[in-house]
């Protein structure tokens, strides 16, 4: 199985998708020939809102001690 990260474009009323070059070379891929894809569409991280929800920060001081000092 071949990963490539392509870019989602408008073509016609259609959206497109191209296989970059080295990715098509590597897999042996030509023109016409059809093929079967997985789609997972990547999320952009939201670092300010990534724990909200989540339970707060807890100091584990007695576990530690001997790094602490």
């Amino acid at each position: 199985m071949t990963f490539a990260t392509v870019e989602v474009k408008k073509w016609g009323n259609s959206l497109g998708l191209i296989v970059p070059k080295r990715t098509a070379h590597q897999i042996g891929l030509k023109p016409g020939e059809k093929i079967e894809i997985e789609i997972v569409k990547k999320q952009k991280a939201d670092f300010f809102g990534i724990c909200r929800g989540g339970r707060p920060f807890k100091r584990e001081l007695d576990e530690h001690r001997d790094i602490i000092g």
